[in-house]
C-alpha cells in the first residue's frame, strides 16, 4: 500500500510542481505590482513631467521660428500639468513630504525653494493659458521657456536629493503606508489606470508634434 502511495505521488509530482511554480509566480507578480514605493511613484510622475517639458520646448521653439503647431497639443499638455502635476503630484509632496522634512529639521532650504517653485509654476501655467487665449505668441513662448527652465533642475534636485533623503527620515512601515496612500489618491482622481492614461495622452501629443520617435534624438556623432 505504501509502495502504491509513493508511485501515485511520483506520478503527480510534475503536476504538483507546476501548480507550486504557478502559485509562486502569481504571488510574486501580484506582490511586485502592489509594492510601488512613494519615491518610485513620484519619480515616474516626473517622467511624465519631463516629457511635457520636451513638448513645451518644441512649441516654444516653433513660436519663436514662426511655425505652426496643433492648438490642442498645448491645451492638452497644459491640462496634464494642471491636473496631474500641480493638483496631484505637487500636492502629495506638499502634504506628505515637505512637512516631514520640516518636522525633522532637515533639507529646510531645499524644501523652501521647492515650495516657492511650485507656486511659481502654477502662476506660469495661468500665464501660459491666458497668453494662449489672447494669441500673444511672444509672451507664450517666454512663459513656456521659463517653465521648462525652472522645472528641469527642480525635478532633478528632487530625484537626486529630496527623495533619497526622505527614505531616511521615515520608518519602513510609514514608507509602505505612504506608498498605498499615494496609489489610492491616484486611483481616486484619475481612475485605476490614471498614470497609463496620462502617458498615452503624452504619446499622442508627441506624435502630433513629430517628436515621439526616440531614435530621432540620437546624437549624430562621427
Amino acid at each position: 500500500m505504501a509502495k502504491m502511495t509513493r508511485r501515485n505521488l511520483l506520478g503527480k509530482a510534475p503536476v504538483l510542481a507546476s501548480l507550486w511554480f504557478t502559485a509562486d509566480a502569481s504571488f510574486a507578480a501580484g506582490k511586485k505590482e502592489e509594492e510601488v514605493s512613494p519615491a518610485e511613484d513620484l519619480m515616474r510622475e516626473h517622467g511624465v513631467l519631463n516629457r511635457i517639458l520636451l513638448i513645451y520646448d518644441e512649441i516654444s521653439n516653433r513660436l519663436e521660428q514662426g511655425r505652426d503647431f496643433p492648438d490642442d497639443a498645448l491645451s492638452k499638455s497644459r491640462s496634464i500639468i494642471r491636473s496631474f502635476v500641480e493638483d496631484y503630484h505637487e500636492r502629495l509632496e506638499e502634504q506628505h513630504l515637505f512637512p516631514r522634512f520640516e518636522k525633522a529639521k532637515t533639507q529646510l532650504a531645499l524644501v523652501s525653494v521647492l515650495r516657492d517653485q511650485h507656486n511659481a509654476g502654477r502662476l506660469l501655467t495661468d500665464l501660459i493659458e491666458s497668453s494662449e487665449k489672447l494669441g500673444d505668441k511672444k509672451s507664450l513662448a517666454k512663459y513656456l521657456h521659463l517653465f521648462v527652465r525652472m522645472y528641469r533642475p527642480h525635478e532633478a534636485r528632487e530625484d537626486t536629493v529630496l527623495f533619497p533623503a526622505f527614505r531616511r527620515i521615515v520608518s519602513e512601515a510609514e514608507y509602505r503606508e505612504l506608498g498605498e496612500q499615494f496609489e489610492d489618491k491616484e486611483h481616486e482622481l484619475f481612475g485605476k489606470d490614471g498614470f497609463e492614461k496620462n502617458v498615452a495622452t503624452v504619446d499622442q501629443i508627441e506624435e502630433q508634434l513629430d517628436i515621439y520617435d526616440l531614435a530621432d534624438f540620437t546624437a549624430k556623432v562621427l
